[in-house]
C-alpha cells in the first residue's frame, strides 16, 4: 500500500505540472476557507491537514445542530449516539467502548478548550463562527485522545468598535418543537465589547412507549454564552467566555437488537432519564512582542453532572433497570509562543495541563436484577482523576522551488487513577490502582506550491490515546489496558479551477493502529458476561481515499464529499462474553480457535464504513424588489458498519447504513430570512448506535418553519 501512495503522488505531481495557472477574480469565486488546526490561522488550500470547515451559515444550510449530523456532512465520520454518550469515530478510530476509562480518539475543543470528553455530548451548535473537522491523527498540537481526528468549534467573538448587531430566531415543527435563539454585540468603550447568545429548544419525545416506565416527555434544553473581549493596547487582547446548559433530553428509549417492532414503537418497566447541566468558563490572553512572537496562554474550567437511567433489557418482560450520577471537573491550561507568519522559518513552541476527574457519586451508579436489594444490585462510587501534561513544537521551513519542510512533535505523560468501591450482588470490592503512559508523537511533513491555484502534501504522522483501569469483578486486581498508538501516512493535492469557481481536495492515507482498546471474555477464564478490555496483539491495518469538492456557478452551488475505507483486523483470539459455553482458555495471541475462542483476523475495525458520501447543492432565485428565493438540499450517506469485532449478526452487530436527506426553501427579504426546512426527509428508520444488547433509533423526520432576522 505504501507503493500505491508513493505511486499516486508521482501521477499527482505530474498531472498538477501540466495544468495552467487561472486567475481568481471572478466574483462568484468560493471564499477562503482558514483552518486554525496549527494554532494560527491558515488557509486550509495550503494547510497539509484533510479537513472539513463549515461556517455558522453553512451548518445552518445543513440543518446540522449537534455532533450527531457532523457524519452527514463530512467524510469518514461516524457518530453513534447511545444516550450518554457517544462513538465518535474518523477513519475507523476514535471510541469503541462504553466506559470512562476509555478515552474518546475525536476530541472536540469549544474555544480552544478541551471538552468533555465522554459525555455532555449533545451541547448544540449555536452562534457559531466555524466547525472545523480535522481527520487523522493530530499528534502535535492535539496530542492524546486525537488519533482519529478533532473537531474545533468556535462561537462568533465580541467586536470593538462593532456597534449593536446580532440576530434572533424563532421556530416551529412537528412533534410539537419550539426554538428560539439569539446573540447581540454590545460596544463598551473603544477597548472593551460584549456578547451575548442563547439557545432553546423545546419538543414532544418520538417515542410510543408502552409499559410501566417514567421519562421520555421529550427534550427540554436552553443554553447561553456571554463573552467579553478586551484590547487596550494593539498587540494585547484578553477574551474571557462563560458558556452554561441545560439539557434535559428525558430519556434514551430503546429495545433489544434485531427486534421486529417500528423502533419508536417500543415497551418498558423502568424509569428514563438523560439530563446534563454544565458549565465551561475560559480566558484566552494574546500579548504579540515587539518582535512579531506572540505569547498565547488558554485557561479552562469546566463542571458539569450528568444524570441517566435507562431500562436495560429493553422490555417490560423483564426486571432490569441501570442509573446513574457523575460529576467531572476539568482544569486545563495551554501556552503557545508563535514566531510571526512571514519569513522563511515560522515556528510555534507549546505546553499543555490537564485534570479531569470523574466523582461517581455515593448510591447513584446502580444496576438492578432488579434494583432494590443488594444481593440483586451492582453498585459503584468513588473517584477516577486523570492528569495530562505535554510540550510540543513544529517549526516550518521554506525550502527552494515553492517546496516547504514541517516538522512537529509532542511528549506527553498521562495517568489515570480509580479510588473506587463496588458492591457486586452483595459482594464488597475496593479498587485503589493507579496507572501512567508516556509518548513522543508528532509529524514530518513535505508540501510543495505549484502555484496559487496548486498545492501537494505528504506526511508521516503518529498519534497516541493513553490506556485505562479495568473495574475489578472479584478475580483479583485486573491489568490496565494499554495505549493505543497510530502511524498514519498520507499524500494528498488541494487545487483552484475555472478561475476559483471550483476547489478540490484529495487525498489517501494508510494507517498502521496498534494496541486497539477493545472489551472481551477473560482470556483464562472466559464465561458469560464476565468481561475485561485489553489490547490486540497485532495492529489493524486501515487505508481509504477521501475526495471533497466546493464550487460555485454564480446563483448556483455545491459541495460533497466521499470517503473509502478498507480495514484489517491483524491475529487476534477472543471469547464473545455474551455468548455461554464451556470455559475454554483464550489466549489473544495464540488461542487456539475453538467453538468458543474465535479468530478474529482479517476483520474489519469497528465503526469503520467502508463508504461515506454526502452532497449539498442550491441555487439562488433573484426575485423583484431585492429578495431572493433559495431550494437546498442535502444527502448524507454512511455504509454498513460493526458495532464490536465478533460481528454476529444474530446479536445485532451490525449497524445498518445510513441515508439521510435534508431540505429546505428560503426567502430573504432584507434582514428577514424565512425558512420552511425538513430533516431526514424520507422519515428513514436506521439505528443511530448499538449497545449493551440495545437498539438506539436515529431521529426521525422532523420538519418546520424558521423565522431568522440580523440587525
Amino acid at each position: 500500500m505504501r507503493a500505491m501512495l508513493l505511486a499516486s503522488a508521482c501521477a499527482v505531481a505530474q498531472v498538477a505540472l501540466a495544468l495552467p495557472a487561472q486567475a481568481q477574480t471572478n466574483e462568484n469565486e468560493t471564499e477562503e476557507i482558514v483552518v486554525t488546526a496549527e494554532r494560527r490561522s491558515t488557509n486550509l488550500q495550503q494547510t497539509a491537514i484533510a479537513a472539513t470547515v463549515l461556517t455558522g451559515d453553512d451548518l445552518a444550510n445543513a440543518g446540522v445542530t449537534t455532533v450527531d449530523q457532523l457524519q452527514f456532512i463530512s467524510p469518514s465520520a461516524t457518530v453513534n449516539n447511545f444516550g450518554q454518550g457517544i462513538d465518535f469515530n474518523i477513519r475507523g478510530i476514535g471510541k469503541a467502548e462504553h466506559n470512562t476509562q476509555t478515552t474518546t480518539g475525536v476530541i472536540t475543543y469549544r474555544d480552544g478548550v478541551a471538552t468533555f470528553p465522554g459525555y455532555f455530548t449533545a451541547e448544540p451548535y449555536y452562534d457559531i463562527s466555524r466547525v472545523e473537522i480535522l481527520r487523522g491523527p493530530q499528534g502535535t498540537f492535539v496530542g492524546q485522545n486525537a488519533t482519529g481526528g478533532a473537531v474545533f468549534v468556535t462561537s462568533n467573538n465580541p467586536v470593538i468598535n462593532g456597534g449593536v448587531h446580532g440576530y434572533y430566531q424563532a421556530s416551529l415543527g412537528n412533534y410539537g418543537y419550539i426554538g428560539a435563539q439569539g446573540a447581540v454585540n454590545l460596544p463598551i468603550s473603544d477597548t472593551l465589547a460584549a456578547r451575548f447568545a442563547f439557545n432553546t429548544d423545546f419538543r414532544d419525545s418520538f417515542y410510543d412507549i408502552t409499559g410501566p416506565h417514567s421519562g421520555d416527555d421529550g427534550v427540554r434544553t436552553g443554553s447561553g454564552r456571554f463573552s467579553l473581549l478586551w484590547e487596550p493596547s494593539a498587540n494585547l487582547s484578553v477574551l474571557w467566555k462563560t458558556d452554561i446548559n441545560y439539557l434535559d433530553l428525558s430519556g434514551y428509549p430503546s429495545d433489544p437488537v434485531n427486534s421486529p417492532n417500528d423502533p419508536f414503537e417500543i415497551t418498558a418497566n423502568a424509569d428514563m432519564m438523560a439530563l446534563d447541566r454544565f458549565a465551561r468558563t475560559l480566558v484566552e490572553v494574546n500579548y504579540e512582542f515587539a518582535n512579531g512572537v506572540t505569547l498565547r496562554s488558554v485557561s479552562g474550567y469546566q463542571i458539569g453532572n450528568t444524570r441517566y437511567a435507562a431500562d436495560l433489557d429493553g422490555t417490560s418482560a423483564g426486571v432490569f433497570t441501570f442509573r446513574d450520577s457523575v460529576d467531572e471537573t476539568i482544569w486545563s491550561q495551554e501556552f503557545n509562543l508563535i514566531s510571526p507568519d512571514d519569513g522563511p522559518i515560522t515556528w510555534i513552541l507549546g505546553a499543555y495541563y490537564q485534570h479531569d476527574e470523574y466523582d461517581f457519586l455515593p448510591g447513584e451508579l446502580v444496576v438492578g436484577l432488579p434494583e432494590g436489594s443488594i444481593f440483586s444490585e451492582y453498585s459503584l462510587e468513588g473517584q477516577n482523576p486523570k492528569e495530562a501534561a505535554a510540550i510540543f513544537g513544529q517549526i516550518t521551513y521554506d525550502l527552494p522551488a515553492g517546496f516547504e519542510l514541517q516538522v512537529g512533535a509532542r511528549y506527553a505523560e498521562a495517568s489515570t487513577a480509580n479510588d473506587i468501591s463496588v458492591l457486586q450482588y452483595g459482594v464488597p470490592i475496593t479498587q485503589d490502582q493507579e496507572a501512567s503512559w508516556d509518548n513522543l508523537s508528532g509529524k514530518v511533513t513535505l508540501n510543495w506550491t505549484l502555484n496559487d491555484h496548486h498545492f501537494l502534501y505528504g506526511f508521516i504522522a503518529t498519534g497516541f490515546r493513553p490506556g485505562g483501569l479495568n473495574v475489578p469483578v472479584g478475580l483479583g486486581l485486573p491489568a490496565p489496558f494499554d495505549e493505543e498508538l497510530v502511524t498514519s501516512y498520507e499524500i494528498g493535492w488541494k487545487a483552484g479551477w475555472l478561475d476559483g469557481r471550483l476547489r478540490t481536495q484529495i487525498n489517501a492515507f494508510y494507517n498502521e493502529y496498534e494496541n486497539f482498546q477493545v472489551i472481551i471474555g477473560y482470556p483464562d477464564f472466559p464465561v458469560p458476561n464476565l468481561n475485561i478490555e485489553l489490547n490486540t496483539p497485532e495492529p489493524t491495518i486501515m487505508y481509504g481515499f477521501e475526495a471533497q469538492v466546493e464550487a460555485v456557478f454564480g446563483a448556483f452551488s455545491l459541495d460533497a464529499g466521499i470517503g473509502l475505507l478498507h480495514s484489517e483486523l491483524g491475529t487476534f483470539y477472543a471469547t464473545d462474553p455474551r455468548i455461554g459455553g464451556p470455559a475454554v482458555a483464550c489466549d489473544p495471541s495464540t488461542g487456539p480457535a475453538s467453538a468458543t475462542c474465535i479468530n478474529l483476523e482479517g476483520r474489519e475495525q469497528t465503526y469503520a464504513p467502508e463508504l461515506t458520501f454526502n452532497i449539498g447543492a442550491q441555487y439562488v432565485f433573484s426575485l423583484p424588489g431585492g429578495d431572493t428565493l433559495t431550494p437546498r438540499i442535502n444527502f448524507g450517506h454512511v455504509s454498513e458498519q460493526w458495532a464490536t469485532l465478533f460481528q454476529n449478526t444474530a446479536r445485532g452487530d451490525a449497524i445498518e447504513d445510513r441515508n439521510i436527506f435534508n431540505a429546505q426553501l428560503s426567502w430573504t427579504h432584507g434582514d428577514w430570512v424565512t425558512t420552511a426546512w425538513a430533516t431526514n426527509l424520507t422519515d428513514e428508520r436506521y439505528i443511530g448506535a448499538i449497545n449493551s444488547g440495545l437498539r438506539f433509533a436515529g431521529p426521525p423526520r422532523q420538519y418546520g418553519i424558521r423565522l431568522f432576522r440580523s440587525f
